[in-house]
């Protein structure tokens, strides 16, 4: 089985922004072969939205995984590749402490927050975010933006140029602090009730690229759970679940004016935040794991092999690899292989003496 709910070789083309020319293509094609080695080889495949799901069937056609053997098995594909996207906890949270008000230095009981529910990353928008808070706080100065993890716990993932960015705009427009607050360390999961139930409104802003098109913010989750009204970026799944649910609002990509108009009136609109709230809490239940991994358990209790699995259905690529890696091995297995062997590596020696 293979959780492909992450099409990684879509965001490395956003992450590797940083990398040499040389290592971002490396990287990239790598993260196709990655993706191609785990759906050529499983059995039954999970990913995390219905839009998703055809951006993976085009992939699985060009592997030869969509052919006469799957198709009869289930013409739907279902039972080779489902819709399981990440759940949440059917216990609401509870608070046992503050997280951010009364706790963050500049941040009050009564202030109105504003939460960022994770990492900042390239592919993330959070300057069109700091830009609308900035303008908005001129006019409302009990408004908050809380940044709820820069650094990354593990310490070989550098800090993204999007963060460094957020930093300096935000010192630049004399926010960082006063109105911007970004939490240094990362959020124990344990833990996150205490600062999710302290905000009023959760913030997903994002690019206009494909990376976004078939992303699937977990993040967003967590705004589900603490019944948090969202406000995001047109373009992803979420963004169309928000609309259809009336779960808080959605605004066109980098689009500052729109942003502050979403926020303000959401946030200063008591009975429209409460309602809203309301109906985040009602579509959260329809989220909530054991709902969300019935495909999963379905497969666990009545494991299928693909019908291709046997006999097995290779595409022209890989019966060309195939054929590849049988001629190789007679040649090394042959006695003119073992026997040319000491010449083979006297010639290597040559050409690494004579650079």
């Amino acid at each position: 089985m293979a959780d492909i709910y992450d099409p990684l070789h879509l965001e490395q083309l956003e992450q590797g922004k940083d990398l040499s020319e040389p290592d971002r293509y490396a990287v990239a094609l790598d993260s196709v072969e990655v993706m191609n080695d785990q759906m050529e080889r499983a059995d039954f495949m999970l990913c995390a939205s219905e839009k998703q799901r055809d951006f993976w069937l085009g992939q699985l056609a060009g592997l030869a995984r969509v052919n006469p053997a799957t198709y009869d098995q289930d013409p739907s594909l279902r039972s080779l590749l489902a819709v399981a996207p990440f759940g949440i906890d059917a216990v609401p949270p509870v608070q046992t402490k503050h997280g951010i008000r009364g706790v963050v230095d500049g941040i009050s009981l009564t202030d109105k927050v504003i939460l960022w529910g994770g990492g900042i990353y390239n592919w993330f928008d959070p300057i069109t975010l700091i830009e609308a808070v900035g303008r908005l706080s001129k006019t409302h100065p009990d408004l908050r933006l809380f940044f709820l993890g820069v650094k990354h716990p593990n310490p070989h993932v550098p800090e993204m140029d999007m963060a460094r960015r957020s930093r300096e705009l935000s010192d630049r427009l004399e926010l960082t602090d006063r109105v911007v607050f970004f939490n240094e360390n990362w959020v124990p999961y344990s833990e996150r009730a205490n600062y999710l139930l302290d905000a009023d409104v959760g913030v997903s802003t994002h690019l206009d690229h494909i990376e976004t098109a078939y992303s699937f913010r977990t993040r967003m989750l967590d705004y589900l759970w603490a019944s948090l009204p969202i406000v995001g970026t047109e373009g992803d799944t979420f963004a169309e679940l928000i609309r259809k649910h009336d779960l808080g609002a959605t605004v066109p990509a980098q689009d500052v004016e729109a942003l502050v108009e979403a926020l303000e009136k959401l946030l200063y609109d008591q009975t429209r935040l409460g309602e809203t709230a309301a109906r985040v809490s009602e579509f959260a239940v329809t989220m909530t794991w054991p709902l969300m991994l019935l495909p999963l358990i379905r497969f666990c209790l009545a494991p299928l092999p693909a019908a291709d699995r046997n006999p097995r259905v290779l595409s022209q690529r890989n019966q060309i690899l195939s054929d590849l890696r049988k001629q190789v091995a007679e040649i090394e297995s042959s006695s003119s292989w073992r026997i040319t062997r000491p010449w083979r590596r006297l010639g290597s020696f040559r050409k690494w003496f004579h650079r």
